[in-house]
């Protein structure tokens, strides 16, 4: 079957943005010319028939730290990096954020900052590039929420609260395997303040990254379905950064959704990292995820441009791979169009309020 006769695919989780803000030397490339390096550009994007996704600013740190790169072979547990400076935060974090809008203003109409799931589910109709604005990890933001009204003003519309790191709000979950999720405190009390603030507004919170306490913090305290954009199944990969059976329960009660992780060591039983994977592994964490959540509470979360992928992935042009061995295991074309984008646009709407 050919790329066009698959739909599009709009997915849970890139960090091109973060490679096009601090590439690694001799690596600079630029959205709207392919290269070899990384994994996402709007050519490559038409190629494996990528219709947009949410579109990650990540505050690196000001000087050189462990990152998921840089993960080793298990057992291993990595501590938390440390907390970010608030003023540099937030000037990372406009500067990202303008680097997604310029691109936006340069595309010519070929990517739009889509602000309800009626303009994606208009992109995707119209082979538009729909970008969600999406703030991995909320160091940017003051204890008085400021900033979070602001940025909602500028196109925010989805925020993990942290990631795997500390701050104001809560405590990422350090990277480790074999490790439980259950790692460390749950939401301080400004984190609590800025779910309630987020369930205002209708940003949606990314609970991927956020430890166990914390997601259960989330689901007592928000009135939004639980979503995870870029998560695996525990039962499979015992990562610390995966799901327990438990956490998929709520998220499946709470009509919210998983994004599945293309990152190797998140997919792999063994938690290596090692490329050299066969889809199947894939494939088998979709199927524990539907038969745990249900069809309509599943999609792909790709990390692209943020995790070692697959060999057989490659970068944004292996798309079409992975749905043909979905179809190959028997996932019908209906569910596979769930899988590719209607899922994220149901719980889209449910989370806006459209």
């Amino acid at each position: 079957m050919t790329t066009a006769a698959w739909p599009l695919i709009f997915d849970g989780h890139n960090d091109v943005i973060l490679d096009l803000y601090r590439p690694q030397p001799g690596k600079e490339r630029d959205f709207f010319h392919p290269s070899s390096h990384g994994h996402l550009d709007l050519p490559r994007a038409r190629i494996g028939g990528f219709g947009g996704g949410f579109f990650a600013v990540y505050v690196p740190p000001p000087t050189s730290s462990p990152t998921v790169e840089q993960i080793p072979e298990p057992p291993y547990h990595l501590p938390l990096p440390p907390a970010l400076d608030q003023t540099y935060a937030l000037r990372t974090t406009l500067a990202m954020a303008a680097c997604l809008f310029r691109i936006e203003a340069e595309s010519q109409g070929a990517l739009r900052v889509c602000r309800t799931a009626g303009d994606i589910a208009d992109c995707l109709a119209n082979n538009i590039i729909a970008a969600i604005f999406h703030i991995e990890g909320a160091e940017a933001i003051s204890p008085n929420l400021d900033e979070l009204e602001v940025l909602y003003q500028a196109g925010l519309r989805s925020l993990g609260p942290v990631w795997s790191r500390p701050n104001i709000f809560g405590y990422g979950v350090p990277f480790a395997f074999p490790a439980s999720p259950d790692i460390g405190p749950g939401l301080t009390e400004a984190g609590k303040a800025l779910v309630k603030a987020c369930n205002r507004l209708r940003i949606m919170i990314d609970l991927s990254h956020l430890n166990e306490a914390g997601f259960w913090d989330v689901a007592r305290l928000s009135d939004a379905p639980l979503v995870a954009t870029h998560s695996n199944a525990h039962a499979i990969c015992p990562s610390s950064r995966n799901l327990t059976d438990r956490q998929l329960d709520a998220i499946r009660d709470s009509g919210g959704m998983v994004g599945l992780n293309f990152g190797v060591t998140f997919l792999r039983p063994d938690g290596k990292r090692d490329a050299r994977m066969p889809l199947s592994v894939m494939v088998q964490q979709i199927n524990y995820l539907v038969e745990r959540l249900g069809i309509d509470h599943v999609g792909f979360g790709s990390d692209f441009d943020g995790a070692l992928m697959p060999k057989e992935i490659g970068d944004v042009r292996g798309l079409p791979r992975l749905l043909q061995a979905l179809a190959d295991a028997g996932f019908t074309s209906a569910e596979i169009r769930k899988l590719a984008y209607e899922n994220w646009l149901r719980v889209l709407r449910l989370t806006w309020g459209e």
